[in-house]
């Protein structure tokens, strides 16, 4: 009897001190509980992540042209949502969803237990999941009791502020699916085309599936794995009264139809442009407290979709014909087809290797290119050795293939702005913002050329110089200080007969051009440049500079030339006029900054001067080939070895200019005729003008103001653009010689900052170059372009 009692004594203070011990955890927990609570994301917090929007940028015309996310992600309610996805949700991952208040006890407990057991398994219910995922952040996903009671108080906060159609709602709006994809629109758009409002229960039950862990059961690369977690899912809707087991029977062997379906890029029409303004749009939405991310502003752009349009469609079509002309040129040792005609490369390109010449005659590039590889590292500490590196690197014939095609791929790009405001109407930066992220409108700076000229001749008009002023059309020498000679040379013959200097423009004559020069100042014509919008790139105060050898933006180019459309008024490039927020109330605006760069009168000879380029200098298929009608003026450019090609273009109410070459420099057009900026890059700005004015967006009645001079004699033989030469040319002229070459000195070189010339404006933020400062030119393009 004694025995029992102790037993009973001994079971009774066993049993006590569980119960205290029960009753210690629970209150260590709660208090645990409290210190959490402040921790966790509060309803302010809850209310922010379910009204967070993607800014927008839009067009002048009300378009939208890009979308500022952070994936790609695109809202829907839960009506826009197939049934089946809802259902087979519920079923897989909360069969007690509509039971709970965020928190299943029974499962947690149950989940917690079976851990203990061995048998791992999670107990989170929908809204933890949602809490995980709509603040990675501040919750995360580590295995730990402070991110598991975070998640515990954030559920319970996210059941009383929102109604379970809600939670629905945020969480399918919120999953991630791989591929940088969030959501289930876009992941039904992404791996089987269609919106979510059309998938059926094969289809919502794979990619609800996919939730347990989207990379071991990604349909795309493991689809067995992917197969086998569908049916589960199928299981546990025939479990849980969702789908009848006679369905599932007929359905569980039915193969996976998912497929990879990439998105386009939310960059969308205009994606160079919004890459471009996206850096200062977050500075900008910083200094305010604002998230360009998830606070749902309107940027309204400068930007007309119709002219964006016009533009990508003509960078499309005209550097497609160019590449087609590359590819046969360069396919065999003697030039092939020879023809004036694009479409004559087109029909012959299917016959040829493209560039199976090119890397016969250049084996070495294809080697310095693969060195420049991020593979080729790895190569080397495997192999130790460079040379075994490099043969394990050209054995691999896929990343050779790829890398010939990124290396031939010839490029632009295309900008097009309105001279009377600044404003930007058309950017494109590349030929396929897929295959080239690169802006060949902004970051790229490329020798300009030729249509570097105009601001010579402006400098030489500023200074009192006649258009009609004779100068003697022969061979020349400079003499530099350090004694070094420069020689420019032209690709026709000197007539030894005296040219104005009107028609030095024109005939775009280098020898010409270099007397201007001389006779001016190089100094006078940088201030000029600079004035006129060239004032972010460095320009190398040499005699060769008159040339086009600095290399210099697309995005100068064409505000400078706009600065001369509009008589010698600049205007800082404007790329937004004002910044919304959701509700439409405007938190900023911006207008165009305006100064005085050349005067009017000189501006106006200038115009007249440019005028003749297109109408009988190096420009004319302007006229003969787009039919483009109306008062413009232009000018043509092409660097040394066919390099680059430029084409800028004037009208009244719209400036459009185009680059055209290879993003390295050691690769080129083979011959000069498609090589010239006359037979390239204008095709790009002629296309464009043409498609322009066949919708009639260009006043074919607009006319620049009229020269107070008289037009010049009739010359209607069109003319090649002088080369660019090097400081120290081959031996031996371009040209036949008649007399020996006039010598001219050059003392040092000082620039002259001419007193009319105003000060440039200093640029604010959100308008123009501060957006996105242009970086130097990718590492593997040939320090040609950096004299």
């Amino acid at each position: 009897m004694v025995q029992v009692n102790n037993r009973r004594r001994v079971v009774g203070r066993m049993a006590w001190g569980a119960l205290w011990a029960l009753l210690g955890v629970a209150l260590a927990g709660g208090l645990f509980m409290l210190l959490m609570l402040p921790l966790a994301p509060g309803v302010d917090r809850l209310h922010e992540v379910q009204q967070a929007r993607p800014s927008v940028l839009m067009s002048v015309d009300g378009v939208k042209l890009a979308e500022f996310s952070r994936a790609q992600q695109q809202r829907i309610t839960l009506a826009q949502v197939s049934p089946h996805v809802v259902q087979a949700l519920i079923a897989t991952e909360d069969a007690r969803f509509h039971q709970h208040r965020g928190v299943d006890v029974y499962r947690t407990l149950g989940a917690a237990w079976r851990t203990l057991m061995g048998d791992t398994q999670g107990g989170s219910t929908l809204t933890q999941q949602l809490a995980r995922n709509l603040f990675p952040e501040e919750i995360g996903r580590s295995r730990t009791l402070t991110r598991k009671a975070k998640e515990l108080v954030t559920a319970v906060r996210i059941e009383r502020v929102f109604t379970k159609p809600q939670i629905l709602e945020l969480y399918l709006n919120t999953a991630p699916f791989l591929y940088n994809v969030v959501g289930i629109e876009m992941a039904a758009r992404t791996y089987f085309d269609k919106p979510a409002a059309e998938l059926d229960v094969l289809e919502s039950a794979t990619l609800i599936g996919m939730l347990k862990g989207t990379h071991y059961y990604n349909p795309i690369r493991y689809p067995d794995r992917a197969l086998k977690r569908r049916n589960v899912v199928l299981t546990q809707m025939v479990r849980h009264g969702m789908l009848a087991d006679a369905q599932f029977q007929a359905l569980k062997d039915r193969p996976l139809t998912a497929q990879l379906n990439r998105q386009p890029d939310l960059m969308g029409d205009a994606p160079h442009f919004a890459m471009h303004l996206r850096k200062g749009l977050i500075a900008w939405a910083d200094e305010h407290d604002l998230n360009l991310y998830t606070d749902g502003l309107v940027v309204q752009t400068t930007i007309d979709s119709r002219l964006q349009q016009a533009a990508t469609q003509a960078v499309q079509r005209q550097a497609d014909a160019l590449q087609a002309v590359a590819d046969v040129e360069w396919s065999a040792a003697g030039l092939r087809v020879q023809s004036g005609s694009a479409q004559a490369y087109a029909k012959a390109r299917s016959r040829v290797q493209p560039f199976a010449h090119f890397w016969r005659q250049r084996p070495e590039l294809l080697s310095a290119w693969l060195r420049e590889r991020p593979e080729y590292p790895q190569a080397l500490k495997q192999t130790g050795s460079e040379a075994a590196a490099l043969q394990r690197l050209m054995a691999d014939g896929a990343l050779v293939q790829g890398l010939k095609q990124a290396k031939t791929r010839l490029e632009a790009g295309f900008l097009a702005m309105d001279p009377a405001s600044g404003e930007v109407r058309a950017w494109v930066g590349s030929r396929g913002f897929a295959q080239d992220q690169f802006d060949h409108v902004a970051q790229a700076a490329r020798q300009p050329g030729s249509t570097f000229k105009p601001f010579v001749y402006g400098a030489a008009l500023e200074s009192g110089i006649s258009p009609d002023h004779s100068y003697l059309d022969e061979p020349i020498e400079f003499v530099l200080a350090d004694r070094s000679v420069w020689r420019p040379t032209d690709m026709s013959e000197a007539s030894y007969q005296g040219m104005p200097m009107r028609e030095g423009l024109i005939q775009s004559k280098n020898t010409i051009t270099a007397q201007v020069a001389h006779e001016v100042g190089v100094g006078r014509i940088v201030a000029l440049a600079r004035a006129l919008g060239v004032d972010q790139s460095t320009l190398d105060a040499v005699p060769s500079l008159a040339l086009g050898t600095s290399p210099v933006s697309l995005l100068e180019m064409v505000n400078a030339y706009a600065s001369i459309a509009q008589l010698g008024e600049h205007h800082q490039p404007l790329m937004i006029r004002r910044i919304s927020d959701r509700h439409g109330a405007v938190l900023a605006e911006y207008g165009s900054q305006t100064r005085r760069a050349m005067s009017e009168a000189a501006a106006v000879e200038l115009i007249d001067m440019m005028r003749g380029a297109v109408d009988r200098g190096t420009g004319t298929q302007i006229r003969s080939r787009f039919g483009v009608v109306g008062d413009v003026a232009g000018k043509t450019g092409t660097t040394q070895n066919n390099t680059d090609g430029w084409f800028i273009l004037m009208h009244p109410s719209l400036v459009a200019g185009a680059w055209v070459g290879f993003n390295d420099a050691r690769v080129t057009m083979r011959s000069s005729h498609w090589g010239q900026g006359g037979h390239g890059a204008l095709l790009l700005v002629g296309d464009f003008f043409q498609s322009v004015a066949k919708a009639g967006g260009l006043d074919a009645k607009a006319k620049f103001p009229p020269s107070r001079r008289p037009p010049p004699p009739p010359n209607p033989e069109p003319q090649s653009e002088g080369a660019l030469q090097p400081l120290e040319p081959p031996e031996g002229p371009l040209m036949p010689r008649q007399a020996p070459p006039a010598v001219l000195e050059v003392g040092p070189l000082q620039p002259e900052a001419p007193a009319a010339l105003d000060e440039p404006a200093r640029v604010p933020i959100l308008s123009a170059h501060t957006l996105s400062p242009a970086p130097s030119p990718p590492p593997s393009v040939d320090p040609v372009l950096r004299r």
